[in-house]
């Protein structure tokens, strides 16, 4: 499977970062940890990432001095940063030295999930124009739908899917992911709301064209086949 993106987690508290990174990788990212910042830095600095989630609190280099040399070696990927309960003043020179948010601890992991999907966004990771799988094409600036000549009327909510499924053709979007995304609340993983637009969007783009685009991984999620079906 495909990974949704990279992400770098430097944090020295083993138990946390291990649950961080765990959490993660069942949302379907790939995940690198690492527990020193001198090492972080370098990490940063050689492998490529989506997004880098930052504790302060690091041995052999603080974490804003980490962020600091990042940006000033013209690194821009998104930095969330981790600061203490009472960090209002890192907080803030986080943000001047360059970081893109942070997250006080203690804090829910949905919310962190939320808000690394949010910087994702932000930073164009999936901002193509129009979408395209073979003769599917979704424009996203027009709000429009074809297969092939035929155009096809979606809801928001099925364009919405939609276009997280061809922003990463050929990759598991899992359940949890969908619903983060597309419904932006606490909508219970148990919920069938998922199934039943995945069902009303095959209606529309599958199966009047005799095609299988939208493809079941079972115990995973859904993704979209890259050639359209």
């Amino acid at each position: 499977m495909t990974p949704l993106g990279r992400v770098l987690v430097i944090e020295d508290e083993a138990s946390f970062a291990d649950a961080l990174a765990e959490g993660l990788r069942q949302d379907g990212f790939e995940v690198e940890t690492v527990a020193d910042g001198l090492l972080g830095l370098d990490a940063g600095l050689t492998r490529p990432f989506d997004a880098i989630v930052l504790d302060l609190m690091l041995p052999s280099l603080p974490g804003l001095d980490l962020c600091g040399q990042l940006r000033r070696a013209g690194i821009r990927v998104p930095v969330l940063v981790l600061t203490a309960r009472n960090g209002e003043l890192d907080q803030l020179r986080a943000l001047r030295i360059g970081a893109d948010d942070f997250l006080t601890k203690p804090f829910s992991y949905r919310v962190l999930l939320a808000r690394l999907h949010a910087l994702l966004r932000r930073s164009g990771l999936r901002r193509a124009d129009v979408l395209t799988a073979g003769d599917l094409a979704l424009d996203r600036v027009a709000r429009r739908c074809r297969r092939g000549e035929t155009s096809i009327d979606l809801t928001p909510r099925e364009f919405a899917l939609l276009e997280l499924l061809m922003s990463r053709p050929g990759q598991v979007v899992s359940k949890r992911f969908a619903l983060d995304e597309v419904w932006d609340s606490a909508i219970p993983v148990g919920s069938n709301v998922l199934e039943v637009y995945v069902a009303y969007l095959r209606r529309k783009i599958d199966l009047p064209f005799g095609r299988h685009a939208v493809e079941t991984v079972r115990g995973s999620g859904y993704r979209l086949a890259p050639d359209g079906g």
